[in-house]
């Protein structure tokens, strides 16, 4: 909620209003401008005259009502229907950043995984997704749990979780002073990490590690899991009870990250498929090639039996090369998985205009 005690009432003839007269009541996105040009808010609705003309209603409680007093002109664009509206919503707040706009800007309850690259990988929790050289698995709800797994699996496999700075020196490297280098932290010493901080360890053997973690997070293996239950056995047959319970939690915990991916995995799977969405006007109805979650190509409606075996054959560009493995995206796959997704959940009625990629025959031709 804003404070009113600073903000202006904004007047009943408030000169923007009077722009809204020329508005109409299809899909569409607007934009608030700042008087020096800044895009300061962007917004999307079924109906844009409705919408607009709501901000000028806003109690100077309500964010409206600071949208419209900070805003020196408005500007809208019509779409031909109100998913065209979302996609272009978050596009333009993608391209913009408006300031005052905080619909998919990340509030914390999703985490990823990040997989750094390097001769000596890191593995770590983090909130957002960025434009680097690393590997991403997610979204995921809830932190602290998954972070919990991700220890376990650090201390499984052996892998650091120091600082991207830490110096790495292996053993298998040349050293021509051949100076003693102790580890950095406890966890080589509790041979919970292979220390390659310290040449503990070769780059070969450490890349083995790292090699078994992608497995297990792309679901084609599970080492840690099986490495877990010799130790929880073992400690079983020689009556250290106690420990075998705590190690049979620590699986758990990596069991449910496991299944969580699977989950994942096969929720970003059942996103993909052709979506036609008619137009609001009656024309302009499109098909979209959406697969994981993710929007690859937008069509007209086919009209004709030629224009249908023109998409089939789109449809099978974009489908048939292998998607990669596991739940992996990228910084710009993010916000779109999670808007369709939520489109699809508040909206499940959608899903009957929906269609395998394999059939394309039996798409409705547009009059």
């Amino acid at each position: 909620m804003f404070s009113a005690a600073w903000i202006p009432r904004v007047p009943d003839a408030h000169p923007l209003r009077a722009t809204v007269r020329d508005a109409k009541n299809l899909p569409g996105t607007y934009r608030f401008m700042a008087p020096d040009g800044e895009i300061v808010y962007v917004g999307k609705s079924k109906q844009i005259r409705t919408r607009l003309l709501s901000y000028f209603r806003a109690r100077p409680e309500e964010k409206g009502h600071r949208i419209v007093h900070e805003a020196g002109s408005l500007a809208w664009d019509y779409e031909p229907s109100e998913f065209a509206a979302l996609l272009r919503e978050l596009e333009l707040i993608k391209r913009f950043r408006p300031r005052l706009n905080v619909q998919h800007k990340r509030d914390g309850r999703y985490s990823f995984l990040k997989l750094t690259g390097g001769a000596a990988a890191r593995l770590a929790v983090v909130n957002a997704v960025s434009d680097d050289s690393s590997t991403y698995y997610g979204p995921f709800r809830g932190g602290r749990r998954v972070v919990d797994a991700v220890r376990e699996l650090n201390d499984v496999l052996g892998l650091r979780d120091c600082a991207l700075t830490t110096p790495m020196r292996f053993s298998d490297q040349p050293d021509l002073f051949a100076f003693e280098r102790t580890p950095g932290c406890h966890r080589a010493e509790l041979k919970l990490c292979l220390g390659p901080c310290a040449a503990m360890t070769t780059q070969a053997e450490y890349g083995e590690r790292v090699r078994m973690l992608r497995a297990f997070l792309d679901g084609d293996a599970d080492e840690p899991l099986a490495w877990l239950n010799q130790r929880m056995l073992a400690a079983a047959e020689r009556w250290d009870f106690e420990y075998a319970a705590s190690i049979r939690e620590r699986i758990r915990r990596m069991e449910r990250l496991r299944d969580e991916f699977a989950r994942l995995r096969e929720a970003l799977d059942t996103l993909s498929f052709l979506y036609r969405v008619p137009g609001a006007q009656g024309n302009d109805d499109r098909v979209y090639i959406i697969r994981r979650g993710t929007v690859r190509a937008v069509v007209s409606a086919p009209a004709s039996g030629a224009e249908r075996r023109r998409l089939a054959r789109l449809a099978e560009e974009h489908f048939a090369p292998p998607e990669p493995k596991g739940a992996l995206v990228t910084r710009h796959q993010v916000d779109e998985i999670l808007l369709i997704a939520r489109w699809f959940r508040s909206n499940p009625d959608e899903m009957a205009a929906t269609l395998a990629p394999e059939r394309v025959d039996a798409l409705p031709l547009s009059a």
